[in-house]
């Protein structure tokens, strides 16, 4: 097994100092806009996201956490008994542009749980994804607006995201079985 970092901390930092300034600029400023972050890392990149935009425009946007477990199209596969976690979107999003964060773009499934999470709560203005990595080779018709990273993989590696809040370390790796 032979890992390959492609980024590391101040590398991800400057992605998400990026992805920030690219959300203010296509939604023209905070107004209206609440970041989603889908679980697990997702939820933290979106955090991070907050913090830069606040940095930038002096202003807080809402931050929510979405688990997307029942919505997921291989839940039988996973386990036999998935842990399902709290959703915590504690504001309305009707009529907002809502940001879904995640870390990883793979095959788009796991975006498309999303979005039909998120329906269930009302019914934005947009939805737009941002994703710290985007690794291709998509099963559904979804893309990222706005992405840290192109990384193009082959099928058996394996993008790995570790994050200081979870992993006690960070950085982006690819690993090659």
């Amino acid at each position: 097994m032979k890992k390959i970092k492609i980024l590391d901390r101040e590398a991800i930092r400057r992605a998400l100092i990026r992805i920030a300034h690219e959300i203010l600029e296509r939604n023209r400023g905070a107004q209206d806009l609440c970041l989603i972050g889908i679980r697990t890392r997702g939820v933290y990149l979106a955090q991070r996201l907050c913090e830069q935009i606040k940095n930038i425009e002096d202003r807080s946007v809402p931050v929510g956490i979405l688990d997307i477990t029942l919505y997921r199209d291989d839940l039988t596969l996973i386990a036999p008994h998935p842990v399902v976690h709290k959703t915590e979107i504690d504001f309305d999003i009707n009529d907002k542009n809502i940001i879904l964060v995640d870390d990883v773009l793979y095959t788009g499934r796991t975006i498309r749980a999303a979005l039909d999470a998120l329906i269930d709560f009302g019914r934005p203005k947009t939805i737009q994804v941002a994703v710290l990595i985007d690794r291709g080779h998509r099963e559904l018709p979804i893309r990222a607006d706005y992405v840290g990273k192109n990384i193009p993989t082959a099928k058996d590696e394996f993008v790995e995201v570790y994050l200081e809040e979870v992993d006690g370390k960070e950085e982006v790796v690819i690993i090659e079985l």
